[in-house]
């Protein structure tokens, strides 16, 4: 089994190069001891033509004899080899891992080569010690290394930062960019996300990734370097659990959204450059849409598209989260009434709404004129509201509103359900009518035991309240499938469709409507 060492404690350079001592020793057994070594005899009769037969005979007197002595020992010695287990990568110590980080930057430099490091970690390690022990989530941490060390080259550098978090550099290389790094990282997700069994336990296990690429033509440090792809790995770990996130070396010199001042963001709500990207949202039971979530972007003239990431907090320091609500909404009504008139049947479309636009006593005013004014029923308007907002609200106004839009009609989705630790009682108290599993519980639902005790345990709840319920984060065939089951109502994630402009709805619509025709319905349980 592979080795694994506490990254305290580390190993030493002179391990590392012992252990890549022994390789080279193996090969060089191997080859001299197999039939191309036989092509030394034409060689032999060269040199003695060259040297003639007296010194030829001269030199075979002198090294015969001692061939015959050193035989013993050199058979011996190649018998060792070749019987010797095969070294194992080793997961280094922190110190010795940032050596090898300077090594490769030096190499990168003088050979014109591109590197790569990935950050990589346990999601939510914290929680899971608290539900299973650290103990055992230590010996969790551990087969997640070997699995690791297992995954990449054994001339990759291999370093466990701190119980949940480890660090992989790669061994320079020719080719390398931000496509074929995005491609090993999903590969390293796969391998490390299968449920691990230990006490005959089986523990539900995702990862975050982040990395950051570098080329010859970056001057950096170790440190700098590592920070770089330990940032990706925070971003990554924004984004919610088995997320994977890069990092250049620019970007993070030069953030990508970074306006002077709240005017950008105002012209750029005012000018429609932050609009409405829709996410489908699908029925389990038919295959058929069911809805679609507005998800907000900044399509920016010169940067490109801009995730909410990057942006809300500029929204939140500007105070804009009113405006951008608005601005969301107006655009999804006119959405609904593009779709309407296409002929496309979206029953309704979620909008999100946070605290401060909840506290606006003019809420509901103005959701009423939105919808007389593109002549839309409320039942079209589905409210999607955070369960921490539900399980904090302690302003009359915000509790006044929520009842208010589900007294008007509108669909009241409680979003991230299972994070926000809001009470049972909420959901009736709220007029909640669907909540939105959080992706951390769908997470290899098809393949986790545990996973699917906690789905069932919520859709059982759902069902006694009379709600329904929608997966987020569906990536697999498999978890859908699972969850339609189960008897989950809706299904969202990328595994459907990733959040697109409204131009691609209108391809993606009547091709997802072709699809199902020939599909055969998934049966789940009763309801």
């Amino acid at each position: 089994m592979t080795q694994l060492l506490e990254s305290k404690g580390g190993i030493s350079v002179e391990s590392v190069i012992e252990t890549k001592f022994l390789r080279w020793s193996r090969q060089v057994a191997l080859w001299m001891t197999r039939p191309p070594a036989l092509a030394f005899i034409p060689a032999l009769g060269l040199a003695m033509i060259w040297f003639g037969v007296v010194g030829a005979t001269l030199v075979l007197i002198s090294i015969v004899p001692a061939l015959y002595l050193y035989q013993g020992h050199l058979q011996r010695s190649v018998n060792r080899l070749l019987t010797a287990p095969e070294p194992n990568p080793v997961m280094l110590g922190y110190d010795i891992f940032e050596e090898g980080i300077e090594q490769v930057i030096s190499q990168v430099e003088s050979k014109d080569l591109k590197s790569s490091i990935f950050c990589v970690e346990i999601d939510n390690f914290q929680d899971l010690c608290d539900q299973y022990g650290r103990s055992t989530m230590q010996k969790v941490a551990k087969c997640i290394g070997k699995q690791l060390l297992a995954s990449v080259r054994d001339i990759d550098l291999v370093c466990q930062r701190n119980d949940g978090q480890f660090a992989v550099c790669l061994a320079p290389v020719h080719h390398l960019n931000p496509v074929l790094c995005g491609s090993m990282a999903d590969r390293l997700q796969q391998t490390l996300e299968d449920p691990l069994r230990t006490d005959d336990e089986e523990i539900p296990i995702s990862v975050s990734i982040g990395f950051c690429l570098i080329s010859s033509a970056a001057e950096v440090s170790s440190t700098e370097w590592l920070e770089h792809s330990i940032t990706a790995l925070a971003k990554a770990r924004k984004r919610g659990p088995s997320s994977i996130e890069r990092l250049s070396m620019q970007a993070h010199a030069s953030p990508p959204v970074s306006p002077a001042d709240t005017q950008d963001i105002q012209h750029a709500l005012r000018s429609g450059q932050i609009q409405p990207w829709f996410q489908p949202q699908i029925s389990t039971h038919t295959g058929e849409i069911s809805g679609f979530e507005a998800l907000a972007r900044w399509v920016h003239p010169s940067r490109g598209v801009i995730l909410p990431s990057d942006f809300l907090p500029l929204v939140a320091q500007a105070n804009l989260f009113e405006p951008l609500a608005e601005a969301m909404m107006r655009s999804s009504f006119a959405a609904l009434k593009a779709w309407d008139n296409a002929g496309f049947s979206v029953p309704r479309i979620g909008v999100n709404f946070s605290g401060p636009e909840l506290s606006n006593p003019k809420l509901i005013e103005k959701i009423k004129w939105e919808l007389d004014h593109f002549d839309l029923t409320p039942d079209r308007l589905a409210i999607e509201i955070l369960e921490t907002v539900v399980s904090n609200a302690d302003d009359d106004i915000i509790t006044r509103n929520i009842r208010r839009l589900e007294q008007l009609g509108c669909g009241i989705d409680l979003d991230d359900f299972g994070t926000g630790h809001a009470s049972i009682g909420a959901i009736h108290q709220f007029g909640v009518s669907r909540i939105k599993i959080d992706r951390s519980f769908v997470a290899r639902a098809d393949r986790c035991s545990n996973q699917k005790q906690v789905i069932n345990a919520i859709l059982a709840m759902a069902e006694h309240f009379g709600v329904e319920t929608l997966a987020e984060g569906v990536e697999t065939v498999g978890e859908h499938a699972t969850l339609a089951q189960l008897g989950c109502d809706h299904v969202q994630g990328f595994g459907i469709a990733r959040a697109m402009p409204f131009e691609q709805t209108l391809l993606w619509i009547p091709q997802n409507s072709a699809k199902i025709q020939h599909m055969p319905k998934l049966i789940g349980r009763n309801r």
